[in-house]
């Protein structure tokens, strides 16, 4: 019997999704980072790009998981030099009280209000999105579609790192300077040796499940 493989979609992120908005419109990109670590805050930025956009780095930008630590840390300075950026964040104690989808909403309409200017749409990765000013329009796998998107992935993950670097030097048993939080080996095992610290989510599984067994 044959079998037709159906090839998999590979999106290389364009300025389609913001055209489409119209002439003129200001549109940003809104895509998180740290949804799934045991530790730290999810961060989000919201980005709109110039109008005009060096060719080079229209080339350049991608979904942040696509690109070599090194890459992203050449990529988002520039990114916030040309464009509008906005960041902001949900820590640890929100995703507890909040849980994890509705403190990441938070993080982006935080991030979105940061920006300090109004948008005409918001492209938001995934399949939610807050509730803001202006429309939104929610794209999944925004970051591999859409280059504002994808510029707004950079940043939260360059954000989010530098978080949690700052984190492992006041508790550096963890190596969240190198696991940035998620549930790693080293991370697991420093967990079961030394317990949970205050930026630790008490609301994921492998941190309630230590509390339990300290109790």
């Amino acid at each position: 019997m044959n079998r037709k493989r159906t090839a998999a979609v590979v999106f290389t992120p364009d300025l389609s999704l913001e055209a489409a908005a119209g002439p003129g419109a200001r549109v940003c990109g809104i895509d998180e980072a740290g949804r799934g670590p045991l530790a730290g805050p999810v961060v989000a930025a919201a980005v709109i790009l110039p109008a005009s956009l060096p060719d080079g780095l229209r080339a350049a930008i991608n979904d942040s998981k696509k690109l070599s630590r090194q890459r992203r840390e050449l990529l988002e300075p520039a990114i916030r030099n040309l464009a509008t950026v906005g960041v902001g964040r949900a820590e640890a104690e929100e995703i507890d009280r909040l849980n994890i989808h509705h403190a990441t909403l938070l993080a982006m309409r935080r991030a979105f209000d940061a920006l300090g200017v109004a948008a005409d749409l918001a492209l938001v990765d995934g399949k939610f999105a807050p509730v803001l000013p202006c429309p939104a329009q929610v794209v999944v796998k925004g970051d591999s579609r859409s280059l504002s998107i994808a510029a707004a992935s950079i940043v939260a993950k360059e954000e989010r790192d530098r978080v949690m670097r700052a984190l492992a030097a006041d508790f550096p048993a963890y190596g969240w300077d190198r696991n940035a939080g998620y549930p790693t080996p080293e991370h697991l095992e420093a967990l079961a040796r030394v317990g949970a610290c205050p930026h630790h989510r008490r609301s994921f599984a492998p941190v309630s499940q230590q509390l339990a067994l300290t109790r």
